[in-house]
């Protein structure tokens, strides 16, 4: 059975060559499109080569070290799992990056043709993630056998993740809060407006953070979710059907996934949202009916249907919360853009009471499946409501990634004066695509609370192989780790937003002196300094990463060294239920502060250009770090703390001085 989902993950990335062709192939448009098209991927490219250039530098020193610590396949699982989490990025971000222009000239045909194009350069980043990540973890598996021994994969995957997530967010955020706060603000142009000297770095870091960031962010979370249903499989007494169970259910859903993209298609700008969701309906329903098929014959207990079952209802039921919280036609949206009326004070200060209150559904929603998943068939039971919540990743992700190439297509139009009729085009796109990078955010932190649930639940396993580890809230270690866990989710996010405030502070700076210097830049006729802003946020988002990386991989052996395993299983929980919390009220608060601004740009409450669209462009600035650095960091940083627990189980058990 193993080799169904060798053939599934061939597939995906079959799929998503087919896919890349297709959109390869679409036009270009005129020679100025080209020419700010090419400006975007040489931006976009020569970042992440820097950055992984420093990474593999660290990547490839901490595979020998866990070569020699652990074991030599941990050492090599590291290191093709920083591979393939990177490729994944890259890939993503390439495609995105040829498909934004494409989408733009697309656009002058009409919605279905643009829509098409920037869905399917979306669907090569979420059928590249799945079809890499199957093979990689089930490669590694048939080749060793035993799933202790790819963990390694996953720490890989999540360092890498974890430095795309925080260097890619802190790029994007800085350049677009510096290109709003001079532009918008103070010289009154419009958002991708060619005069502003931030707008390439702009529109690089919607690629480096929506498409690069998000692909390595859920490819790892893809994986650490298949290698923590296999490792807590090994205590069931399902035996080997256990272990290759959820790479069946995520084999399954690659071929729903292909089958659901072409259900895509609408060319009316009022249903485009809808047209994503019955892409995403048909392949929970043909995913459904495959589960229930595979576990009525491969496994013979249909409990266990109703565990992945559980996770199919959690995807829906979370994107239909984050929409409402984050869609310009429900109140929370409506009501920040009300509040912006009388300044940004009370949009600010409303926009963090809806962010609050967005944490409590999902919440509820996650309670539930786990106490579902948990009565239908114990702690495996869990993870494999995970696994199938994360079965749905490519498209998801095809969903998500539309964003950023929908969001360039706009800034592309603006910026080389295409018709009128094609910015209404492309606004409607980016619009919808604003809501489904919430969604899909929504969704990675979900998926992020069930697979670390069933990783502390593996690390719990793991330490009582050795001595039967009991997290009592009587004792002190215990609750000293909860509140280490907790603080440790909150200065994380906290390097997190002070590191895009400083980036963004010395963008402002420069994007002031060319305007101040350079004569005719408002004029039209003379050309900003673009490469300059790329320059600062380039070099911003590489300084600004490090203490932020220290922190994930240092706090935990720290506790596991110097207070031991139960202080460490107390934090793993603490980190848990903070970390969950706050990803949840910055991400859903951020979008909602950005599509209340989009709201106001409709014509409401004196539309662009108004005191009160001022305002909630400040509320926006203020929501940018948080729904795409701070909060989306956090699911790597969940699962990075995790899987260090459980690789170094047994060394802390030896060496831990209290």
């Amino acid at each position: 059975m193993l080799s169904l989902a060798i053939l599934a993950g061939l597939a995906a990335l079959a799929f998503a060559g087919i896919l890349t062709f297709d959109v390869m192939r679409r036009p270009t448009g005129t020679e100025k499109a080209k020419e700010i098209a090419a400006a975007i991927s040489a931006g976009s490219t020569a970042y992440l080569k820097q950055q992984y250039k420093v990474v593999s530098i660290i990547a490839a020193v901490l595979a020998v070290v866990l070569g020699l610590l652990i074991n030599w396949q941990t050492g090599v699982g590291f290191g093709l799992g920083a591979f393939l989490s990177a490729l994944a990025g890259f890939i993503g971000m390439n495609i995105s990056v040829r498909a934004n222009v494409r989408t733009a000239v697309a656009a002058q045909d009409g919605l279905q043709r643009a829509l098409t194009v920037a869905f399917r350069g979306g669907a090569v980043t979420g059928f590249s993630i799945v079809g890499l990540g199957l093979l990689g973890v089930t490669g590694l598996y048939m080749l060793w056998g035993d799933p202790k021994l790819i963990v390694g994969f996953g720490l890989g995957a999540s360092l890498i993740s974890l430095f795309a997530r925080v260097g890619g967010g802190i790029y994007t955020k800085a350049a677009d809060v510096g290109a709003d706060l001079v532009g918008k603000i103070e010289k009154g142009i419009p958002e991708d407006d060619p005069r502003n000297p931030a707008v390439i770095a702009d529109q690089v870091g919607d690629n480096v953070g929506d498409c690069a960031g998000m692909g390595a962010d859920l490819f790892e979370t893809y994986v650490v979710t298949a290698i923590g249903a296999m490792l807590l499989a090994t205590t069931t007494s399902f035996g080997i059907n256990g272990l290759i169970y959820p790479l069946l259910l995520a084999a399954a859903a690659i071929f729903a996934s292909i089958v659901g993209s072409f259900a895509v298609r609408t060319s009316d700008k009022e249903r485009i949202m809808r047209a994503l969701y019955k892409g995403l309906a048909v392949t929970g329903i043909i995913a459904a009916v495959a589960f229930w098929y595979i576990t009525q014959t491969f496994m013979g207990n249909m409990s266990l249907f109703w565990a992945a079952l559980t996770g199919l209802i959690v995807v829906i039921a979370i994107n239909l919360i984050t929409d409402y919280y984050t869609s310009k036609g429900y109140s929370p949206v409506r009501s920040i853009a009300e509040a912006s009326q009388t300044g940004p004070a009370t949009n600010i200060i409303t926009g963090l009471s809806v962010g609050m209150k967005a944490t409590a559904l999902p919440v509820i929603i996650i309670c539930a499946a786990i106490i579902a998943s948990y009565w239908f068939a114990g702690i495996y039971g869990i993870a494999i409501a995970a696994m199938a919540m994360l079965s749905m990743t490519g498209i998801i992700v095809a969903i998500d990634s539309y964003g950023p190439i929908t969001d360039n297509a706009g800034g592309i139009a603006e910026m080389t004066g295409m018709p009128v009729e094609t910015r209404e085009i492309t606004d409607a796109l980016d619009a919808v695509g604003n809501t489904t990078k919430a969604v899909t955010k929504g969704f990675a932190i979900g998926s992020a609370g069930l697979a670390a649930l069933s990783l502390f639940a593996a690390y719990v396993a793991e330490v009582s192989g050795e001595q039967s580890l009991v997290l009592s809230l009587l004792d002190p270690k215990v609750l000293v780790g909860l509140f280490i866990g907790g603080v440790v989710a909150y200065t994380f996010a906290a390097y997190l937003l002070r590191a895009v405030s400083k980036a963004a502070f010395d963008v402002v700076k420069e994007v002031r002196r060319q305007f101040k210097e350079i004569s005719g830049i408002m004029e039209g006729w003379a050309k900003p300094d673009y490469g300059k802003c790329v320059s600062i946020v380039t070099a911003a988002a590489q300084r600004e990463l490090i203490i932020p990386g220290v922190i994930a991989v240092g706090s935990p052996l720290a506790v596991g060294f110097i207070l031991g395993v139960k202080a460490l299983g107390g934090m793993l929980a603490g980190a848990i239920v903070v970390a969950l919390l706050l990803a949840i009220q910055l991400t859903t608060g951020g979008a909602a502060w950005d599509n209340a601004k989009k709201y106001i740009e409709t014509g409401q409450y004196g539309g662009k250009g108004s005191e009160t669209h001022k305002a909630a462009v400040i509320g926006d600035t203020v929501g940018d770090p948080s729904k795409d650095t701070a909060g989306p960091a956090l699911n790597p940083l969940i699962k990075v703390l995790n899987i260090i627990a459980i690789l170094f189980a047994a060394l802390f058990l030896k060496f831990a001085l209290m």
